[in-house]
């Protein structure tokens, strides 16, 4: 779930009161890619499988980048690449460029999901593991729920507090082998730098609910990345923390690639196949995969520490994740 590529298309769509039908049918006003004819779903599958594995190495990747440069400057020239290449593409297929109010919703919706919450996320892990961003990264639905029972009345279902509880207990037993890390400055600042990135994801989510409901999510995602981008680059320049493009080493600009062409174009791609050929839902299996993958892939080529407490409590967090978003889905259905 790394912010600044498609994998946070699904949480930027508007909810619809018809629930899942909804979703699917809101999304397939917007598709840009309609394919001749529906494939099979042993494809769809294999589409939804390289979508989990492709986000899930974003985190690595990312993090194998910040090794070689500023990560908010990495985080501009990835999103300008990323962002240039969606609008492109939007362009060239005749897209109808946003207007009026909608250009306020696209700035807002800039700031908090790249400006803030991609950048954040790629800053973070430059000092804490790739999987352990990734599961911090999970548990954003958990402040959804949060922010709702303060915001409006909520009602309290056994699943949605179970979630909560089972989603932060295993966040406890995850660091419980971290306690004397948070000794580590640098330790601290990647984890609230992590969490930062999730509360500002999930006022762009409630945002994008309460105000975009009519406006293409696709094409919004690719002027999202460039202003954002555009942005970051402009203050990483002013400030003195970028360093001069001759001097970025060939690990980032590798880095940067990968994440624009393969985290973003590729997945774009494979996401809206998967979503035109299963259930809305069954695709929505990633969010729950990704921290998996970016755990287990960081333990096979970063190194990083994977024990027991690890694991576990991995799977407790994403359990709870799982039942909060049962619950949302739940109430959602009901008329």
């Amino acid at each position: 779930m790394n912010k600044g590529t498609t994998e946070e298309l699904t949480d930027i769509i508007p909810s619809d009161p018809q629930g899942t039908k909804g979703a699917a049918y809101y999304l397939s006003r917007f598709n840009p890619l309609h394919f001749h004819k529906r494939g099979t779903r042993t494809k769809a599958i294999a589409a939804l499988v390289l979508i989990c594995f492709l986000w899930g190495s974003t985190w690595l990747v990312s993090k194998e980048g910040v090794k070689h440069m500023p990560a908010l400057q990495m985080a501009g020239i990835r999103q300008i690449a990323a962002g240039l290449c969606l609008v492109l593409f939007f362009i060239a297929r005749g897209a109808v460029w946003p207007k009026g109010k909608e250009w306020r919703v696209i700035f807002m919706l800039s700031l908090l999901n790249f400006l803030l919450s991609n950048a954040l996320s790629t800053w973070g892990v430059k000092y804490i593991s790739a999987g352990l961003g990734a599961v911090i990264g999970a548990i954003f639905p958990l402040w959804l729920v949060i922010i709702g029972l303060f915001g409006t009345r909520v009602k309290r279902q056994p699943k949605t507090v179970l979630g909560l509880l089972l989603g932060f207990t295993g966040i406890c037993v995850i660091f419980y082998e971290h306690l004397s890390d948070f000794l580590i400055a640098d330790f601290r600042l990647g984890i609230f730098l992590s969490l930062a990135s999730t509360w500002s994801w999930a006022f762009a989510t409630l945002y994008t609910k309460k105000q975009a409901a009519h406006f293409n999510p696709y094409f919004s995602l690719g002027l999202q990345m460039m202003l954002s981008g555009i942005v970051l680059t402009i203050v990483t320049e002013v400030t003195g923390i970028a360093v001069p493009m001759a001097q970025i080493p060939w690990q980032s600009w590798a880095a940067i690639g990968y994440l624009a062409l393969f985290g973003s174009v590729m997945a774009f791609v494979a996401y809206l196949y998967a979503l035109q050929n299963l259930p809305t839902e069954q695709v929505s299996i990633y969010a729950y995969v990704n921290p998996v993958v970016a755990v287990l892939l960081g333990w096979a080529i970063f190194d990083e520490k994977l024990s027991g407490f690890i694991i576990c409590g991995t799977l407790i967090t994403l359990y709870g994740v799982y039942l909060v978003n049962r619950a949302a889905l739940a109430s959602k259905a009901k008329p």
